[in-house]
Formats: C-alpha cells, structure tokens, sequence
C-alpha cells in the first residue's frame, strides 16, 4: 500500500513539474513573439525616417544638426541587436527625442507643413509609434508574467533548474523622456 502511495506521489509530482515547465516554456515564447512585434515596429519606424529626413530637407536645410542626429541615431539603432533591451530602448528613447525636434523644425515652415508628402509622412510615423506603444505593453505584459512564474514558488524550482531567466523590461530610463512637454502660448 505505501508503495502505490509513493508511486501515485512521485507521479503526482512529475506531472506537476511538466505542467509548470510548459507554462515557462509558453511564457519565454510570448515575451520573443513580444519582442518580435516591437523589433518589427521599430524597423517600421527607422524605414520611414529617411523619407521624413529628406522632406524635412528640402525646406530646412540650415537645421543640418537636428537631421545629422536623427540620421546618426537611425543607424545607431540599425546596427544594434535584439539581445541588449535595455541599450535599445535607451537609443529608441533617444531617436524619439530626435524626431520631436524634428516636428518642432517643422513646425516654423508652412509650407513643408502644408507638404502632404510630409503630412503623409507625419501619419505614418504617429501610426507607428501607436502601434510601438501597444507592441511595448504587450512586450512588458509577457515580461512580467514569465519574470513571476520564475520568482514564485514551486515554478521557481523548475525555472532554476532549467536555467529559465527573467526578462528585461523595455522601459525609458531617461527622466527628461517621461516628462510632459511644456506648452506655452
């Protein structure tokens, strides 16, 4: 009797230990497919700046420093890989800092204003950057339900032992990113 016991135990515990590796196995894949969406995205984003830079261009030719950054931070971003989330959104933060100064060039032309090319261009990325939100929240979703299931007990003792490890979150560590622009009339 004691050995059914021990036997229906250790078998009781193997099928726990199956079903809790199989829940981590489904959350690492859900912050990659995350991550896949935000890469995506991001690409989105950095294809479309050479066009707006080249708009911005033809009207605002003196404002040659705030086109060398978005230019140099473009292809900073393009070079970089998806393994360092936290060097990539630091440089995304940065490249999203860039293209408000650009918006605020623009802003003192009319006419590159009244452009429908830039206007096209404009939408497009303001499409883009709502869609790199939403991919940014379901990222940081999948990222903090596989960062709990690797912390909490008992799924933390099948994490260990398989060398599951938490995610980073991707997140804007500059304070002057978060703040809210300043309007004044």
């Amino acid at each position: 009797m004691a050995t059914w016991f021990i036997l229906a135990l250790v078998l009781a515990l193997a099928v726990l230990a199956i079903i809790l590796y199989n829940a981590l196995v489904k959350k690492r894949q859900m912050v990659e497919e995350g991550w896949s969406g935000i890469d995506v995205q991001l690409k989105r984003r950095a294809n479309l700046i050479p066009n707006l830079v080249e708009t911005v261009k033809g009207y605002a030719s003196h404002e040659q420093d705030t086109l060398n950054e978005v230019t140099e931070l473009r292809a900073k971003v393009s070079g970089m890989t998806g393994d360092d989330v936290a060097g990539r959104a630091k440089v995304e933060g940065a490249l999203s800092q860039a293209l408000g100064r650009l918006f605020a060039v623009a802003e003192a032309y009319p006419d590159l204003k009244a452009s429908q090319n830039f206007s096209d261009l404009h939408q497009s990325l303001d499409e883009i950057e709502d869609a790199i939100q939403m991919a940014r929240r379901y990222y940081n979703g999948a990222v903090r339900a596989l960062n709990v299931a690797v912390e909490s007990f008992p799924s933390n003792l099948i994490a260990n032992q398989f060398k599951f490890e938490k995610a980073e979150y991707f997140e804007i560590d500059d304070e002057a990113d978060r703040a809210v622009p300043k309007v004044s009339f």
